[in-house]
This record gives structure tokens, sequence and C-alpha cells, in this order.
């Protein structure tokens, strides 16, 4: 096995080093095997003319999830034993494969379509020679209790997805964008994987995006309009963001929190306070900024207290925080030392 730099593709860097460019590396079956079985899940690697490989893995792990870059260069076939624990996602960006699980059967044909694979059977994938994906992992329990909090009930047993799913129409692109989007950040120096409270809310994005996007057993519930919370329930959820916005509460988590469906606490947000929960929570954060900014802040930088409160991309808070208030972060700290400075030498 090889580690080689790749300074033309930014996609995806290997986690042992973030914000490199490593590609692991191998014409090797049997390494090519141990990588995916470190990464993923334990199974058999065969090539079906007994070419040698051309095998690439660029793979990164978050909290909830493992998302790589794969290519195998030959006519490779796995085979999987049950994984027990977790999900299995194949998005096709060339190439093709052929996959079987529970007697179903579904090809995939770069950018078009994509597989998931459930923990409970074994499973069979065929790749083209010059098939690339990115390929997904998710452990059971976080993607069911995300589902749970989504859907307002208990998620008690493995989730029933179609073995194929679309990616050519605007909810599978949007899976890809999330995909692509959390891959980029969780490599970038400085980027999301230093930022806890940002990552939970990307990779929560990526988790909705799967669900909305591949047909399953709850899609009639994830797609059928929610009745909105009523005004006790969305005063419970202020209440909640006001005592702790600090917090890292996803709408989902927020809204199993105050016992309600998240699409129904963002109706009834919009009914009761015309803004999201999102942007109520963005106004809070906003605030505490300001109080601290209105402080002087002593001995910390305008990012100190941004990230403090959640604002990770610097940018984007200065152009909230004037749209908010008016002024520039800067000018509000400037002014406020200035009136410090003004007070203690009167």
């Amino acid at each position: 096995m090889k580690q080689v730099a790749d300074k033309t593709d930014s996609d995806m860097a290997d986690d042992s080093n973030p914000g490199g460019r490593q590609v692991l590396a191998t014409q090797d079956l049997e390494q090519a095997r141990d990588i995916i079985t470190r990464v993923y899940i334990p199974h058999a690697l065969r090539t079906r003319d007994g070419s040698p490989l051309d095998f690439r893995l660029r793979h990164l792990r978050s909290d909830r999830l493992t998302v790589g870059h794969c290519i195998y260069g030959a006519d490779a076939e796995l085979t999987v034993p049950p994984m027990r624990d977790c999900y299995h996602v194949n998005m096709t960006l060339h190439g093709h494969t052929a996959v079987s699980q529970r007697r179903e059967a579904a090809t995939t044909v770069g950018g078009e379509s994509g597989v998931i694979l459930g923990p409970s059977e074994p499973f069979t994938v065929r790749w083209s020679p010059e098939a690339v994906q990115y390929a997904l992992k998710l452990p059971r329990l976080s993607l069911e209790a995300h589902l749970a909090r989504l859907i307002n009930r208990a998620v008690d047993r493995p989730v029933r997805f179609d073995l194929g799913f679309d990616l050519s129409g605007a909810p599978g692109q949007a899976l890809l964008s999330a995909v692509r989007f959390l891959r980029e950040e969780l490599t970038r120096p400085g980027g999301i994987s230093t930022m806890p409270m940002a990552r939970d809310q990307l990779e929560s994005l990526v988790m909705t995006q799967l669900l909305l996007t591949i047909p399953n057993e709850y899609s009639g519930l994830l797609h059928a309009p929610d009745r909105p919370a009523g005004r006790h329930v969305v005063r419970a959820a202020l209440e909640l963001i006001d005592a702790h916005p600090e917090e890292t509460l996803t709408v989902a988590e927020l809204a199993e929190a105050v016992g309600t469906s998240a699409r129904g606490l963002q109706r009834g947000f919009a009914n009761s306070i015309g803004m999201s929960p999102t942007a109520y929570v963005r106004s809070v954060r906003l605030d505490r900024v300001r109080a601290e900014l209105l402080a002087g802040a002593p001995g910390a930088t305008i990012s100190d207290v941004a990230m403090r409160w959640g604002f990770f991309h610097l940018g984007r808070f200065a152009h909230q925080y004037k749209e908010r208030f008016g002024i520039r972060p800067s000018e509000a700290l400037a002014q406020a030392r200035r009136a410090q400075r003004g007070q203690t030498e009167g």
C-alpha cells in the first residue's frame, strides 16, 4: 500500500492527515480488502478477470459518518455479510455498478443513481473498471435517532429503503452537494473538523437530505405536511433557545425536546414569529455577540466572540451583524472601547 500526494483533486484527504491530500493506493487485492475492511466493513473481494487493481481511496471520519471517494480501477466484486450496526450508501459519480441485496437488484450509473445497503442482509457490489463513487457509512443508531427526531416518533428497527435511488433530480443533486460540502469542510485546514457545533449541523443536513432523497418506509411521514406546532410549543422552544443559545441543537433535536416534529416546529415558528427556528437561534446569538462587543470584550478578538456563539464563517457573520444592527462588528467594538477609555480618562 502507498500514500500518494494528489495536488489536483481537493475532494478528500486520508483521515490520518486532515487537511492533506493523501490517497491510499494499491494494486494488491489483499491490501485493498484490508483498507476497506478497516475503513468500512469486512468483506470478500475479487476481480472477475484476475486483473490487478488500480485502487485509490480518500476518506475521513466525522462523529456520525464515514465519507470517502473510492476507485477500484478493475472489474471488482465485493461480497459483504450483514453489517448489523450501520447503513452503507454508494453514490456513483462515473462508470457503473451492479448491486444486489434482499433478492433485489439495482444498477447505478455515474451522476444518475446510487444505492443504499441496509444492515440486516448480505449484499454484493460489482464495480466497472472506470467506476468512481462517494461511499458513506452511517451508524444505525445515528441515522435512526435522527429519523425519529424528524418524524417525532420512535424508530426501533432498521429502516426499509428502496435499494436504488435517483441522483439526477433536485433531491439527489442536493444530497450530492451536501456530501461534497461536508467533505470539503472536513478537509479544509481550520474547517468544521475543529468546530463541533458546525460539524453537527452539517452532519445532520446530510442525514436529513439522505432520508428525504432515498425512498423508504417513512417517506410518507417525511414528506407529508405537518400541522404547525401550537403557540405553547413554540413558546417552549423559544424559552429553550433563549436559555441555551450556545447549545448545538439542530431543528430536529429542538423539535424532539419540545414534543413535536421538525416540520411542525418550522411551520409553527413561521406562523407565530415570522421566522424559522434557525433564524431565531441566529438572532439570539447575534444579540449575545453584540452584548459582549458593547462590553468591550476585554482580551478577546471579534473572531473569538463570534466563534464562541457559533459563527464560524466570519465574512458571513460580519454581513449578518451589520444587517441586524446597522454597523460592522469591528465598529461596534471600537466604539465600545473608545467609550471605556473616555470613562477611564474622565
